[in-house]
C-alpha cells in the first residue's frame, strides 16, 4: 500500500474550509471510516467529539452525514478533549470514535483523528485503507434508506469523563489548601478542567475558558505559557497547568514561574510508580525529542528510556507492542496505559499533584528530577518544496555532517520534516549551549538557501 497523503502523523489536519479540511472531504473521510470499520450485522455506531473551532460547526454535520450514509449511528458528544472521545468510545461499546480538532494549532485550522473501537487511534494500515476508500469511490458502500443511521446527543458526556479522570486519582488524597492555576486554551477542557480541580478541593484560578470560536490557543495554553506563569506568581499558587487546544498535552509551572515540560513529568511519575511497583515493562516510552538528561536520569534509576519516532500514537504503539504502561512526550503527551488510552493533560496534572500532597514539597523541588541538557530547535518553513528533497540535498547532509562532528559523540542531532505543517524541525543537544546554537544555525541556513533556489 503507497505512502498515505491524506493522513499525517496525528490524522487529517489543514486549514478550515480548504482542502482537505472541507465538508466535502469530511462526508467522504466519515463514509470511507464507517464502511471500513463496519463488522457484521449489528447497528453501527460512532462517537463525535470536537474541541472549540467556528470550523466545528461545518465538519461535524459534515461527517455526521458521512457516517449516517453508510449506516452508522452517531453519538454528539460536542466539546470535550481528546481523551474523553478515546474513553467514551469504549464505554459506549462504539466501533469508532472521531476527534474534531486541530490540537495546539491555530483556530484557522481544524482535524479530524481517528479512535478504534478499543480507543486507541488507528494504525497506519487502517488509515490507509481508509484513504484509499476516500480516493477509489464510496458510492457502492451508500446504505438502503431503511439501513440509514441516526444521530443523538449524549447530555450527560461531561460529567462521565470528569468521574474518570478523578478515578485516576489516588483514593484518600484531596487537593485542599492548594492554590492551582489552569490554563485550557479556550478550547475543549474549558469547562471540565476547573470542575476536576475544584471538586477535589482546590483553589483554582481559571485562564481561557471563555472560547468564541476564534480564540482557541491564541496567545494561552501550552504553546503559550506566559499568561499561566504571570497568574502563579501573582496569586503566589502552587501549581500552573497549561492545556491546548483538545486537551492531549500539558505544560506546568512551579510556584516560582519556571516552566516544567513532559520531561520532567515522565522522570516525577516514572520514578514514584517504578518505586510503588507500579511501572511496566523496564522503563519509559518517549520519543527522540526528549532530552537526554530524562535518558541519564532513568538510568540512574535502573530504568531504561526507549525512543519512538515523533508523535504519540508511535510511543502507545511501542508502550502496546511491550507491555509498557508509561509513555510520552516532551511536548506534554503523557500516556498512563492503566487508566486511558492516549496522551491526557489533565489526568497526568493529577498525577503530579498527587506527589505534591504526598511529598509535602514544592512543585520546584518535586518536578526538578534532572538538569536538561542544552537542547535547541528550530523550525524552517519550506513552503512549495519538498521537504525530503531538501533533506537530501548535498548542502544540507554536508552541514548535518559538520554539526555531527563538532559535537563529537557529546550529544546529538536530529532532523525531521513536520507531520502538520510546511516546516523542517531541526534539533541539537548537547553539553554546551553556544555550540548547540552554532550547530542548529548551521543547519537551518543551509536548508534556507536551498529552500531559496
Amino acid at each position: 500500500m503507497g505512502a498515505k497523503k491524506l493522513f499525517g502523523t496525528d490524522g487529517v489536519r489543514g486549514t478550515a474550509n480548504v482542502e482537505p479540511m472541507t465538508a466535502e472531504t469530511a462526508t467522504r473521510i466519515g463514509m470511507a471510516a464507517g464502511h471500513h470499520l463496519r463488522r457484521g450485522a449489528h447497528r453501527h455506531t460512532v462517537v463525535i467529539g470536537k474541541d472549540t473551532r467556528l470550523s466545528g460547526y461545518l465538519l461535524e454535520p459534515a461527517l455526521t452525514a458521512g457516517l449516517i450514509s453508510v449506516g452508522m449511528d452517531v453519538v454528539l458528544l460536542g466539546p470535550v478533549p481528546t481523551p474523553a472521545v478515546a474513553m467514551l468510545t469504549r464505554s459506549l461499546r462504539a466501533d469508532l470514535g472521531v476527534m474534531i480538532t486541530a490540537s495546539h494549532n491555530p483556530f484557522h485550522d481544524n482535524g479530524i483523528k481517528l479512535f478504534g473501537s478499543d480507543g486507541f487511534k488507528l494504525s497506519d494500515g487502517q488509515e490507509a485503507a481508509i484513504e484509499a476508500l476516500v480516493a477509489n469511490g464510496l458510492d457502492a458502500h451508500r446504505v438502503l434508506p431503511k439501513a440509514l443511521g441516526r444521530a443523538r446527543r449524549l447530555d450527560d458526556c461531561e460529567g462521565r469523563y470528569i468521574e474518570f479522570v478523578k478515578s485516576t486519582f489516588p483514593r484518600g488524597l484531596r487537593l485542599d489548601g492548594l492554590r492551582i492555576v489552569v490554563d485550557c486554551a479556550h478550547g475543549a477542557a474549558y469547562k471540565i478542567a476547573p470542575m476536576v480541580l475544584w471538586e477535589l478541593g482546590a483553589e483554582v484560578f481559571s485562564l481561557g475558558v471563555a472560547p468564541n470560536g476564534s480564540n482557541i490557543n491564541e496567545g494561552c495554553g501550552s504553546l503559550h505559557t506566559g499568561g499561566m506563569r504571570d497568574k502563579v506568581l501573582s496569586e503566589g499558587a502552587h501549581l500552573g497547568i497549561a492545556l491546548d487546544g483538545d486537551a492531549d498535552r500539558v505544560v506546568l509551572c512551579n510556584e516560582k514561574g519556571e516552566i516544567v515540560d513532559g520531561d520532567q513529568i515522565l522522570a516525577l511519575i516514572g520514578r514514584d510508580w517504578a518505586g510503588s511497583g507500579q511501572l511496566r515493562g523496564g522503563g519509559v516510552v518517549a520519543t527522540v525529542m526528549s532530552n537526554l538528561g530524562l535518558e541519564r536520569f532513568l538510568a540512574g534509576e535502573g530504568l531504561t528510556l526507549f525512543r519512538t519516532g515523533v508523535g504519540d500514537r508511535y510511543v502507545v504503539e511501542n508502550m502496546r507492542a511491550h507491555d509498557r504502561n508509561l509513555g510520552g512526550e516532551q511536548s506534554g503527551h503523557i500516556v498512563m496505559s492503566d487508566f486511558g488510552t492516549t496522551g491526557d493533560g489533565l489526568m497526568a496534572a493529577l498525577q503530579v499533584l498527587a506527589a505534591l500532597v504526598v511529598q509535602g514539597r514544592p512543585a520546584s523541588e518535586v518536578l526538578n528530577l534532572f538538569q536538561p541538557l542544552p537542547q535547541l530547535l528550530r523550525n524552517v518553513r519550506v513552503t512549495g518544496h519538498d521537504p525530503t528533497t531538501l533533506l537530501e540535498d548535498p548542502a544540507v547532509t554536508d552541514a548535518v555532517a559538520d554539526g555531527e562532528a563538532r559535537l563529537n559523540g557529546s550529544g546529538r542531532i536530529l532532523i525531521r520534516k513536520s507531520g502538520t505543517e510546511p516546516l523542517i524541525r531541526v534539533m541539537a543537544e548537547g553539553e554546551d549551549d553556544a555550540l548547540v546554537a552554532e550547530v542548529v544555525g548551521g543547519i537551518c541556513t543551509a536548508i534556507e538557501e536551498r529552500v531559496k533556489v
